[in-house]
């Protein structure tokens, strides 16, 4: 309470390891700026709560060819995928939800969102990402995975690549 989530993060996880570099950015990163943020990074994690930053995101991963770890929670509904673009076939974000579809903006503070579900999407997207940086298992590439917390039901659904897709498609 009362202190920024940007420094209330760096003081929890520079407490559980000191040897991790934080750069907590407290402000909206412009997308000329995401290029020069993503050039060091080795997989993006998506935990934003608007398209317009999604979209932004999803442009810069695409154009360095870098993993996204996307998720979201709303109400009782949670979704997490990535988006590998190293691979040839694999979908970017866009190609799920594209930049100009008619995608009505929903937003917790409006709607909610039941509070343990957003830990088990942080936890499923470090999941993600350490299976990516570790090239462990099998990834959600080009895989939707959707929770219904009230029913407690899991259900996966496959993302193909859009060929005409505004970001990553051929055409």
């Amino acid at each position: 309470m009362g202190t920024p989530k940007v420094a209330a993060a760096r003081a929890a996880l520079s407490a559980l390891n000191p040897d991790v570099k934080i750069f907590p950015l407290q402000k909206r990163i412009e997308a000329n700026e995401l290029q020069s943020l993503l050039a060091d990074v080795d997989v993006v994690l998506d935990c934003s709560d608007n398209f317009a930053t999604r979209h932004a995101l999803n442009r810069a991963c695409v154009k360095f060819k870098k993993p996204l770890v996307s998720g979201a929670a709303i109400r009782f509904d949670a979704q997490v995928a990535v988006f590998d673009l190293r691979k040839p076939d694999a979908p970017c974000y866009a190609c799920l939800f594209p930049e100009d579809g008619a995608i009505e903006e929903v937003q917790c503070s409006t709607m909610g969102v039941f509070a343990p579900l957003t830990g088990v999407v942080g936890a499923l997207q470090a999941m993600e990402a350490a299976k990516l940086l570790t090239a462990a298992g099998e990834t959600l590439n080009g895989r939707l995975l959707l929770l219904d917390a009230k029913r407690s039901e899991w259900r996966t659904v496959r993302v193909k690549r859009d060929p005409d897709c505004a970001v990553c498609g051929v055409s």
